[in-house]
């Protein structure tokens, strides 16, 4: 069964957005390298002073790699969006309870 990654990041989403439009070639490297790991599904969600990843994964392991291979393009848009502290990381499993709206459900 996939897994839901949420990535938490300290910063303006605002400032967040024109990076990642200014930086168009990048964010194409790094989503190709996504999908090479088996990325599902992939959001940004912004509000006050931070902004968050909402990714479908086959596995934790699928996006550990895409991280390590990534990197090289990840911290310098990171760093351009003015992101100064670690973003949090939280793997979410699928809990059966027969209430499940969408996603395939």
């Amino acid at each position: 069964m996939s897994v839901i990654m949420t990535m938490r990041v300290s910063g303006d989403p605002t400032r967040f957005e024109e990076t990642v439009a200014a930086e168009a070639e990048a964010i194409g490297r790094i989503m190709d390298v996504a999908k090479r790991n088996g990325l599902i599904a992939h959001r940004w969600y912004g509000s006050d002073g931070e902004f968050m990843a909402v990714d479908e994964w086959p596995d934790q392991e699928s996006f550990q790699a895409f991280m390590e291979q990534a990197q090289p393009d990840i911290g310098p848009v990171m760093e351009a969006a003015g992101v100064t502290s670690q973003p949090s990381v939280t793997f979410w499993r699928t809990l059966d309870t027969g209430d499940a709206v969408g996603w395939g459900a």
